[in-house]
């Protein structure tokens, strides 16, 4: 919602100025879409010729995080960490064994379908499911540290393919003021093969050529960067979710009493969807 809005005031603001100030739109529009093939085209093919078609896909869905915003609601954060808890305490009060039905086939357990937004996320899921079926095959043996280095490196790994897009808009952004300029010089190319047409004709080519360095700086700055911007605000917002899910699976093995695992976790929440202590521990109470 916000980005589109953004972009709605951008252009009113930077064409509505110009034209406020005298300026026409004419030459501006005329020129507008060959540049912006010679700009875009160019845009494309550079992020094609940077990315597999792994990052690509990638891209794609970042750009829609863009406009719909963070994956996860309050009520997903709140999910997630009663879910965990609620695993923990059947492997304190159970055993392993009881346990290993859960997360071994996550897609068949009782537990796991009272929340079907999380059993949908294949990350999120796998997070939890890996980490308790190592501690399950290792009879509780594990030295919690070592749990939580593996969990580290598994959460290092899912964010740094979340950052992905992130990065791709970022080069791209930095690079498409110079597309601008490639543009703008073929622009002067061809106005220099015409330097025997009156001055009224060489103002306008000119004209039309300075507009690839006006539409690179545009989108690098308008468009591109703040993208990559808002995109990097979502990832760190989703991020969270897993930094709690470690937390209450960290905490419990550390056997911290839950209202202190359930504070661990509640605590990294965003602000904005951070519920109350209570309220959390009265979701895990069943009330």
């Amino acid at each position: 919602m916000f980005p589109a809005i953004g972009i709605v005031i951008l252009l009113l603001m930077v064409f509505g100025g110009f034209v406020i100030a005298g300026g026409s739109l004419g030459p501006v529009l005329a020129a507008l879409p060959l540049e912006m093939m010679i700009i875009g085209g160019a845009a494309i093919g550079a992020t094609v010729i940077g990315n597999s078609m792994h990052e690509l896909k990638l891209l794609g869905s970042g750009l829609g995080k863009v406009f719909k915003g963070p994956r996860y609601s309050a009520n997903d954060h709140v999910a997630a960490i009663a879910l965990t808890s609620k695993l923990m305490k059947i492997m304190k009060t159970e055993g392993p064994v009881v346990l290993e039905s859960h997360v071994t086939d996550p897609q068949n357990s009782a537990l796991f379908a009272e929340y079907p937004a999380l059993l949908a996320d294949e990350a999120l899921t796998g997070l939890i499911c890996d980490t308790l079926t190592l501690i399950v095959v290792s009879s509780g043996s594990l030295d919690t540290h070592a749990v939580e280095d593996v969990m580290d490196n598994a959460i290092k790994g899912q964010l740094h393919e979340m950052d992905e897009p992130a990065h791709a808009l970022q080069s791209l952004a930095d690079a498409l003021p110079a597309l601008g300029i490639v543009a703008a010089v073929l622009g002067v190319i061809k106005t220099m093969g015409s330097i025997d047409e009156p001055p009224s004709v060489l103002g306008g080519m000119i004209g039309s050529a300075l507009v690839g360095t006006f539409l690179g700086v545009l989108l690098a700055y308008g468009f591109v960067g703040p993208m990559a911007g808002r995109l990097k605000q979502v990832n760190a917002h989703d991020a969270q979710i897993f930094h709690s899910v470690k937390q209450v699976l960290i905490a419990s093995l550390h056997g911290y009493p839950q209202p202190l695992v359930v504070e661990s976790a509640r605590s990294g929440l965003p602000p904005a969807h951070r519920p109350a202590l209570t309220d959390l521990l009265d979701t895990l109470r069943g009330k």
